[in-house]
């Protein structure tokens, strides 16, 4: 069995761009189409969906 490490080297320093801050909330996704191809993967070409 693999010994696995707990905790840091006693020698670690911490870097100075390193927060404790926790990370954002994601944004909104933003879609100006009802029906993104990008989200679907479907793309529309005179009438006819074609896919990828």
């Amino acid at each position: 069995m693999t010994k696995r490490a707990t905790q840091r080297p006693a020698t670690f320093a911490k870097p100075a761009h390193w927060s404790n801050d926790p990370t954002p909330a994601p944004a909104a996704p933003v879609d100006d189409e009802e029906l993104s191809p990008t989200r679907y993967g479907d793309w529309e070409k005179n009438g006819i969906a074609i896919d990828f």
